[in-house]
């Protein structure tokens, strides 16, 4: 999958956010209501040296760091976190993006939630309750890790989908980056 870094990148940010950004906008052009989407992101120059061919065909800019390469579509029917404790990278592997949608309520609203239904099992229940809620807002998540521990986030809502609207930052999705992170634990 060829990216370009984007015009709404920061020509200072770091290689992590940049590769953020850029399957940000990845995943902004395939449209909403997708499936998950799983990357591996590999050093730029480790691939150009060890697979020059890929690199052209990626057609891989001499900037790029961090180079976002998608996998496989994730199984379907498996829950995320199931999933994600399946994986394992190989050490060419320097880290790994998610994205995912997800509904979000504003924290007035997570209060509000019925006690019957913040219990544990009711998952499909509570689902269906952010699903109807007035408040409720679509969202797309990108969170990624490097094996080093860094993360970094870009949150993309529905109603706000433009390139200028993305939120970035290292903490935005915490538990989704620390169930990436698990997968580079031996």
């Amino acid at each position: 999958m060829p990216m370009d870094n984007t015009p709404h990148t920061p020509a200072a940010a770091s290689p992590l956010t940049r590769a953020v950004l850029e399957i940000d906008t990845y995943a902004s052009g395939l449209g909403w209501d997708r499936p998950a989407l799983l990357f591996a992101l590999v050093d730029t120059a480790r691939l150009r040296a060890s697979e020059p061919g890929l690199a052209d065909r990626l057609e891989l800019t001499e900037s790029s760091e961090l180079t976002p390469i998608e996998q496989e579509e994730l199984p379907a029917g498996v829950p995320l976190d199931e999933f994600l404790a399946t994986i394992a990278w190989p050490d060419a592997v320097a880290g790994c993006a998610l994205v995912v949608e997800r509904l979000m309520l504003p924290p007035s609203a997570e209060q509000a939630v019925p006690e019957e239904l913040a219990r544990e099992g009711a998952e499909e229940r509570l689902a269906a309750w952010v699903a109807e809620h007035p408040e409720r807002r679509e969202v797309r998540m990108t969170v990624a890790v490097l094996r080093d521990g860094s993360r970094e986030s870009a949150l993309r809502f529905r109603d706000k989908d433009t390139e200028t609207e993305v939120l970035t930052g290292t903490d935005l999705v915490p538990g989704l980056a620390a169930a990436l992170s698990a997968t580079f634990e031996e």
